[in-house]
């Protein structure tokens, strides 16, 4: 029998992180070590994405990679739904699995390596195995997806919403707050929806009956005491309702919303949801009630039949609705995507310009925005410190880890990764703040 040691590879986006760290937390429960190598390991588990085309090839090459050094692979994850594109091109691997099917991982690890040993179960930290650094973790509140965004196959890939009771979701994040979790970052792939399969079911949560719903799941977790971020986030009417808890500081004035287009047609050939909201008023009326709200959000341009008078719309609400944070994508097809049928395809160098001056507009914005922050006050999460010891890299209220930007700290001995600090914002650029720490008094 191998030594038990598995090389880990998590490819994809936070939601698959989080099936990442729940494998990796029974993989050590049962005595598993993890390996820096693939020629250190018994066995590889790679852990695919197959949303994009890009994704695809991404996660073929890393099996591929991890076939030529190692030879032994466990693939899971979202492009495991489509089995046969990774066995045509990699016929070796093990055993393929779709994403969330945490049991039939197992499974097929202790076919191919079983368990070395019964370990002592104490040696488990209580908040599981965590593949973010130690201040911050993602909650992962629901599976799957009710939506059918034509150009999306996430249902197919994940199944439909599948919400988990608010109890038990609140049990998670009461012990990553114990284990020193500074930051949650609730995450599905339709956080607002949270809770409507389950028909807004009521659970225990610290000895009361609380409903598996969107607004008690964001008025439970502001009782934590640390930061709460939402992302993915549909403009539902009732989001309104969680605006004032941002407003009041339970909660970060922060909401990740993914609009992907502004002109009603093509929202409609996308099938977004809500697509019908006025979201230029709503976007206002947020603002109104906490000015220091921070949206984020990504677009598609090219999509299928997208005019130049419809991309010209889009800019235009774009600079009304002055986004703090914003990706675009070009789009492309994905295979199995409703929105493959739609012809009318926008020519690739088309794309490429809309992509181009969409950008353009919104680094203008974001640049804009951050300036109206020189001078004001602001605590921030201090990630990490420059070697030196006279910098750290944080983050403010407005910046989630890897995707958004960061708050350049000089002068920051004593502080350390983890910990609040209170600065003064000096400066900015486009997507950066610069700033000083405030002395205490």
């Amino acid at each position: 029998m191998g030594s038990g040691k598995i090389g880990f590879v998590s490819l994809g986006c936070p939601k698959a992180l989080v099936d990442s760290e729940r494998i990796l937390t029974q993989l050590r429960a049962e005595g598993y070590d993890t390996a820096d190598s693939y020629e250190g390991a018994d066995l590889v588990v790679v852990n695919t994405c197959g949303f994009i085309d890009e994704a695809v090839d991404e996660s073929l090459g890393v099996i591929g990679d991890a076939m030529e050094q190692n030879g032994r692979v466990v693939v899971t994850g979202c492009l495991g739904a489509r089995p046969e594109t990774i066995s045509d091109a990699h016929p070796g691997v093990l055993s393929i699995t779709g994403p969330h099917n945490y049991e039939a991982v197992m499974q097929a690890i202790h076919q191919h390596l079983p368990p070395p040993h019964d370990p002592f179960q104490d040696l488990l930290p209580p908040q599981g195995v965590k593949l973010t650094p130690r201040h911050y973790a993602y909650l992962k509140i629901s599976e799957g997806c009710n939506n059918r965004c034509t150009f999306c196959i996430i249902p197919a890939l994940r199944g439909r919403l599948a919400s988990r009771p608010i109890g038990e979701v609140m049990r998670e994040a009461e012990r990553l707050a114990a284990a020193g979790v500074r930051e949650l970052l609730v995450i599905s792939q339709d956080t607002s929806a949270y809770g409507s399969d389950l028909r807004y079911r009521e659970d225990d949560w610290r000895g009361q009956q609380v409903e598996t719903r969107f607004q008690s799941l964001c008025e439970s977790l502001a009782g934590l005491g640390i930061w709460v971020r939402l992302h993915y986030v549909y403009p539902y009417p009732h989001v309104d309702k969680v605006i004032p808890l941002m407003a009041e500081g339970r909660i970060l004035p922060y909401l990740d919303i993914p609009f992907q287009h502004a002109e009603p047609r093509i929202l409609r050939l996308m099938k977004r949801p809500a697509h019908s909201e006025d979201t230029l008023r709503r976007i206002q009326a947020w603002r109104s009630v906490c000015p220091d709200l921070t949206i984020r959000s990504t677009f598609i341009v090219g999509f299928p039949g997208e005019t130049d008078a419809e991309f010209e719309s889009l800019l235009e609400w774009l600079a009304d609705a002055r986004l703090d944070r914003v990706g675009c994508f070009k789009y492309s097809p994905v295979e199995g995507a409703a929105a493959n049928a739609l012809g009318d395809p926008v020519e690739e160098d088309v794309k490429e310009d809309r992509w181009q001056r969409f950008m353009q507009v919104a680094a203008l914005i974001s640049e804009e925005r951050l300036a109206d922050k020189i001078g004001r006050r602001m605590t921030v999460l201090v990630d990490e410190i420059d070697k030196d010891g006279d910098s750290a890299i944080a983050r403010g209220p407005g910046d989630a880890p890897e995707i958004d930007g960061r708050v350049i700290i000089q002068g920051g001995a004593g502080l350390h990764p983890g910990s609040f600090a209170d600065v003064r914002i000096t400066a900015a650029d486009t997507y950066d703040l610069h700033a000083a720490p405030v002395e205490a008094t």
